[in-house]
Formats: C-alpha cells, sequence, structure tokens
C-alpha cells in the first residue's frame, strides 16, 4: 500500500485529453510514494516527482500510456479506449511507474498486467520521455525514441548507458539452423540464472514468455542445490519491473541481450542498477505482481532483444547456449530440452549451470 500523492485515471476522459486525464484526489505526503488505482490503469509516483511535474504529470502519463497500448500485443489494433475496456474486461491494468524526473526529461517503468486466469506473463517496457515544446514525447525500450534519448537524457549514467546502446544496437547474433551451435548461438556469456557449479531442476523447456504464440524465448526452474536463489544471468544493469517488493526484475547486459526473471520472492530493489554477474536478485517464489499464474515456486527466465526494426521483443532460444547447454524447441511449448558434452536434459532433470 502506497500514501502520498494520489492520482486517478479515469476511462471516461480518454476522449477528451487523447488518451487518459489524471487528476489529484488526495493531498501529498513529504518523502512517500503514490500508487492510485482505478478500475483499469495504476499510477506509481514518488511525492516529488509529483510535485516537480506538477499539472504537467497529466500530459506524461497520457503519452506514456498511449504508448504502451500501440505497443501491447494484447491491444493490437484496438483504439486506445478500446484497448483500455478491453484489459478491465480481463481483469488487467496498464501501470505506468515515473520513477525519476529533470528538467525536461522523465523516465520509468511502465507494463500491461498478464491475464490471472492463466499461465502467461506480462508486456513491461522501461521508458524515457522528453518534455519537447510543452508535448511529451515517450521512448519506450525497443523503438528509436528509445535508444536516441538513451544517448543523450542526463537520467541515464554512463554505465547504463553503454549497456542499453549495445542492446539498442542489437548487437546480437541470429538463430542457430539445425544442429549449428556455437558463433551463430552466441549469447555471450550468459549463465541461467543461479550460481555457476550448482545446479537447479528444469520444469519447463522453451516456450513462449507469455504462454501465447511468440518466439520460444524462456525457461523454468526449480529446486535444487542453489538455496532457491536466482541470480543475473551476466553483469548489466538491473530494474525491479514491479517496483520494490514485486518479483519481476530485468537486466540489460552489455552484449546486446536482456534477460527477465519473474515469480520471484524476497526480491532486492533494483533501479538502472549496475550489478555484477550472478548478483542475487531474489529467490524462487509463486509472485505475480504484474499478472500471470504459478504453480509451484520457480523462476521463470527470458531473454529479449531488439529485432531489425526497434522492436524490443522476447527473442529465441532455439540453438542457443546458455549456462553451457544448447537449448532446443521441443514437439510442443515447454517439451523441449538442453544438451551439453553428449548430455540430454528434458523437463525433470537437474541440471548444473556452467560457464563454459
Amino acid at each position: 500500500m502506497f500514501s502520498g500523492l494520489s492520482i486517478r485515471i479515469t476511462v471516461a476522459a480518454l476522449a477528451v485529453t487523447g488518451l487518459l486525464a489524471v487528476a489529484p484526489v488526495a493531498s501529498a505526503a513529504p518523502d512517500a510514494s503514490a500508487a492510485a488505482t482505478s478500475a483499469d490503469v495504476v499510477v506509481k509516483m514518488p511525492s516529488a516527482v509529483g510535485d516537480r511535474l506538477g499539472a504537467d504529470r497529466e500530459k506524461l502519463v497520457d503519452a506514456v500510456s498511449a504508448e504502451v497500448l500501440a505497443r501491447s500485443h494484447d491491444a493490437e489494433g484496438l483504439a486506445p479506449e478500446a484497448a483500455v475496456s478491453k484489459l478491465a474486461d480481463e481483469g488487467r491494468k496498464v501501470v505506468v511507474d515515473v520513477r525519476t524526473v529533470a528538467g525536461d526529461w522523465a523516465r520509468g517503468v511502465a507494463y500491461v498486467e498478464a491475464s490471472r486466469a492463466q499461465h502467461g506473463e506480462p508486456e513491461g517496457w522501461l521508458y524515457i520521455a522528453h518534455r519537447q515544446n510543452g508535448r511529451w514525447i515517450p521512448g519506450l525500450e525497443g523503438d528509436r525514441e528509445f535508444a536516441a534519448y538513451v544517448a543523450r537524457s542526463p537520467l541515464v549514467g554512463e554505465a547504463e548507458r553503454r549497456n542499453m546502446t549495445a542492446y539498442a544496437e542489437r548487437r546480437t547474433e541470429p538463430q542457430a539452423g539445425a544442429g549449428e551451435v556455437g558463433v551463430l548461438a552466441n549469447t555471450n556469456g550468459l549463465l541461467l540464472p543461479w550460481m555457476p557449479d550448482y545446479y537447479m531442476t528444469l520444469t519447463g523447456g522453451p516456450h513462449a514468455h507469455d504462454g501465447g504464440s511468440g518466439y520460444w524465448s524462456a525457461l523454468d526452474f526449480a529446486g535444487g542445490n542453489a538455496s532457491g536463489l536466482v541470480r543475473s544471468s551476466r553483469e548489466g544493469t538491473a530494474t525491479s519491473m514491479c517496483g520494490a517488493g514485486g518479483g519481476w526484475t530485468r537486466v540489460i547486459h552489455p552484449g546486446g541481450f536482456s534477460t527477465d526473471y519473474y515469480h520471484m520472492r524476497n526480491t532486492t530493489y533494483y533501479n538502472g542498477t549496475s550489478i555484477a554477474r550472478s548478483a542475487l536478485l531474489g529467490t524462487i517464489g509463486t509472485d505475480t505482481c504484474a499478472g500471470g499464474s504459478a504453480t509451484g515456486a520457480h523462476v521463470h527466465w527470458s531473454l529479449r532483444t531488439y529485432d531489425a526494426n526497434y522492436n524490443g521483443q522476447y527473442t529465441w532460444l532455439n540453438g542457443r547456449t546458455i549456462g553451457g547447454w544448447a537449448w532446443w524447441n521441443g514437439s510442443g511449448q515447454y517439451s523441449g530440452c538442453g544438451t551439453r558434452l553428449g548430455v540430454t536434459a528434458c523437463p525433470g532433470t537437474a541440471i548444473y549451470n556452467r560457464t563454459s
């Protein structure tokens, strides 16, 4: 529960101000965070950030929300009003988290909750917004505006800029073909999401991040002798997508990939923070801070990059080597396996995380 500045978003105002109208409905408490909920939208904003934005916060939230709905796969082809209504009917919210503001710049996280009626994961983006001639123009992670803003926004530190630039320039290799492993499947040394030389059990082979029809980019892991501790696959800059206490973290790595970790508990809070390889992110769990569902404590790990059109997306695992294991699609989602040194590990198999 948050206190402080409270902002309410109403669907009725969509047609009036482009997408969403924001109006304060409670006084601001100093140094407190704010979370406002309606049936459709959640806005998170520290009180100090809200005070600096003043009335301009409405324009910022409008602009970010419009971009989120335009990018959401689940809102594809729908007008903003129809998209918000569709999501609300499914019990899902659009969340806009404004974390920092400086001058004409703002940045934060935005996401569309996954359905809680089925197994699936949320859609989420880091964003940077720039105010130009009184108008906020947001760039969501994965589009050209975002890549341009990363290069010049004062809200992006040097280490984070290096990582984000490599990611934005898509310095990655193509999917491996049949029987090809190695350079064509290079992931720049990514590990599985726990300590090297410990093991967890593979509970789900390659499958779509959202449980739908996208690239089979995700793996599920549980148990093992790593004490359930989830760790970063490589060094990078980490962001807690749901905020403090939420079970979803994204790490952007210097090699042109990013990785997602979901369903964790006891998470460490990060906000564009530089972290080392195998940095502690949390513990396997069943958290659904941004929707979806989880049966039994596990970590849902996903691989992301940009496509040729600068759309950030979850990408294929097929033929790629992660943690010393080459991963291959199965005949259906969740059924695929990993191979290493002549050994094949399918769901239900305990596997060691290897650095080579």
